[in-house]
């Protein structure tokens, strides 16, 4: 992303009220609305506090609201078109499904209201139907996670796969990763590929719980976020299976770092949440201040094992 320099930071709040439609009345606050898929779960908090941070620094007001759960499309559909009929000034979205919040966004931007998409993807282009997609290489990381199974069952055994849920981008694309590697493994077989954790660690476990023959034959388990990680790990502790599988999940918690630690989980590919909604932000006041924004701007993702999980730039990012 271009940076905006320093000199433009100070004089945000009058070019942003310049650029918004009427101007607000004199000290009136630029108000943005970042919507996340849900609430509840640790990576939008620290997405929250990326974005709020960002929102400090440039003057504007951030207002957070999403749904409680990351299953709620009708609810996330909802706020979005609250907030475009209030005229909020922009809206930088996390889409629950890639499908079902393109015509909000659309509607929004027929309003006049720049819209940034973050963390995961919506149907369009970045950059004409909305103004940058602000994401991890989600593909990548399921990739990377693919690659790190591979090397922990020496290239042989059998591998169960948890899946998130239907219509979520960013997961859809890391767990398409994670299989397109694991095919070129000729001595690595899919026990289970095709069953979804629901939207939380309860429903995650439950799923697992039901993959148990299948579990207590595998060598391997991937899973591709938070939420469906940790209710595996759960079911995993419950059946005494903990530590006797290799487990790559995504995204980190506590919970998943203490497992890091005690050898529950092998590696985790996990990502800069922080920086994400900071930058979600920026990207989001740059497109309503008329100026260039690059369409897809990538940020951290990286490979925690318990090798290396003291390294600065690894623990930064389990905090």
């Amino acid at each position: 992303m271009r940076s905006l320099s320093r000199r433009a930071l100070l004089v945000l709040p009058l070019a942003l009220a310049a650029c918004s439609g009427d101007a607000p009345p004199t000290g009136a606050a630029v108000r943005l609305a970042v919507i996340p898929k849900g609430t509840t779960h640790e990576f939008w908090k620290a997405v929250e506090s990326g974005a709020k941070r960002a929102g400090e620094e440039l003057g504007v007001e951030i207002v957070w609201k999403g749904p409680l759960k990351e299953n709620d499309r009708a609810e996330q559909i909802r706020v979005v078109e609250q907030f475009a009929s209030e005229g909020i000034a922009g809206i930088a979205l996390a889409p629950l499904d890639d499908k079902a919040l393109v015509r909000p966004v659309a509607d929004a931007r027929g309003k006049g209201i720049p819209v940034v998409i973050f963390d995961s993807a919506l149907d369009g282009a970045a950059g004409t139907d909305f103004a940058s997609f602000v994401a991890s290489d989600n593909l990548e990381g399921g990739r990377m996670a693919a690659r790190e199974m591979t090397r922990l069952l020496d290239g042989k055994g059998k591998v169960v796969v948890l899946r998130y849920q239907v219509g979520s981008a960013s997961t859809i694309d890391r767990e398409a990763g994670f299989l397109e590697v694991i095919a070129q493994q000729p001595g690595i077989t899919l026990l289970s590929s095709d069953q979804y954790a629901g939207a939380s660690v309860e429903s995650a476990k439950t799923k697992a719980l039901n993959l148990l023959d299948q579990l207590r034959l595998a060598d391997g388990i991937f899973c591709s976020n938070e939420s469906a990680s940790v209710g595996m790990l759960r079911a995993l502790e419950q059946e005494g299976l903990a530590g006797k599988v290799k487990f790559v999940g995504f995204d980190a918690t506590p919970p998943l770092v203490a497992a890091l630690e005690s050898g529950a989980i092998q590696a985790l590919v996990v990502q800069d949440p922080v920086d994400m909604g900071h930058r979600a932000v920026t990207t989001l006041v740059a497109a309503l201040r008329k100026q260039p924004v690059e369409p897809r701007i990538a940020t951290t993702l990286a490979l925690a094992t318990k090798a290396n999980l003291d390294q600065p730039e690894i623990a930064r990012l389990l905090k």
